[in-house]
């Protein structure tokens, strides 16, 4: 009931502030009938012209607000896998062969796309990093989960040390906040590798968080676990779930 009381009371002060209408009409209003007639009637409390300009104004936000809201939840993008995660990036990344760029999609509870961005862009065979505008990023966000992924120009799929070593300093990061680092996607034209699924992913802290930025570069030497190896997913490796 309290709560209810609450929310009542919010609502009143906000219809006050967003329309014109006094407090005290409102409130009288309410006393007797439901608060929501002063939207959908606002002739019910004889508002002046401007009044009622303002609540013509609010409900047709309202309207929009929740046309594109439900839109939004019908279109909202899940990778709960690495395939998933893979096609989503190649999408973004695989056209891109004049710069190497770094992106990261930050990711809801059911591994929901809240947001994407390109983090970082350099040259054709570097990009350097900054984790403090990651994190950034991912509380402004609310972010429970996020997969982090770069293209190579130069299409190679390998992962390097420095891509796997950028991995663990957002797992170390990121681990102690709750946040998820799910996956690292490396994208080479129309195919893309994936870190996790290959086993690589690290999953614990090994350091602590450290934000100095750090540089990509795909001409380093690969590392041991990819190194001559093509790594690129294909329909018959085993799909992996986040």
């Amino acid at each position: 009931m309290a709560r209810k009381i609450q929310s009542s009371e919010s609502f009143l002060k906000s219809l006050n502030a967003l329309t014109g209408i006094s407090i005290r009409k409102i409130k009288n209003y309410s006393k007797e009938h439901n608060l929501f007639n002063i939207l959908e009637h606002p002739m019910v409390v004889e508002p002046t012209e401007g009044q009622l300009k303002k609540i013509n104004t609010l409900n047709e936000f309202i309207s929009s607000y929740l046309v594109l809201r439900m839109k939004e939840e019908e279109n909202r993008i899940k990778l709960g896998s690495a395939k998933e995660a893979g096609e989503y990036f190649v999408s973004l990344l695989g056209g891109m062969k004049d710069k190497e760029r770094f992106a990261v999609a930050f990711l809801d509870n059911s591994n929901s796309v809240i947001e994407t961005r390109i983090v970082s862009e350099g040259t054709v065979n570097m990009t350097q990093v900054f984790p403090r505008n990651i994190l950034k990023l991912a509380i402004a966000n609310d972010c429970t989960g996020l997969i982090l992924s770069h293209n190579h120009p130069g299409r190679t799929l390998n992962f390097t040390i420095e891509d796997k070593s950028i991995t663990q300093r957002m797992v170390d990061i990121f681990h102690p906040l709750n946040i998820r680092v799910l996956d690292h996607i490396v994208v080479g034209g129309n195919n893309y590798s994936s870190l996790a699924q290959k086993g690589h992913l690290p999953v614990m802290t090994l350091k602590s968080a450290k934000y100095d930025p750090i540089v990509l570069d795909n001409k380093v030497k690969e590392d041991s676990f990819t190194r001559g190896e093509e790594v690129f997913v294909n329909e018959d490796e085993e799909e992996l779930e986040f």
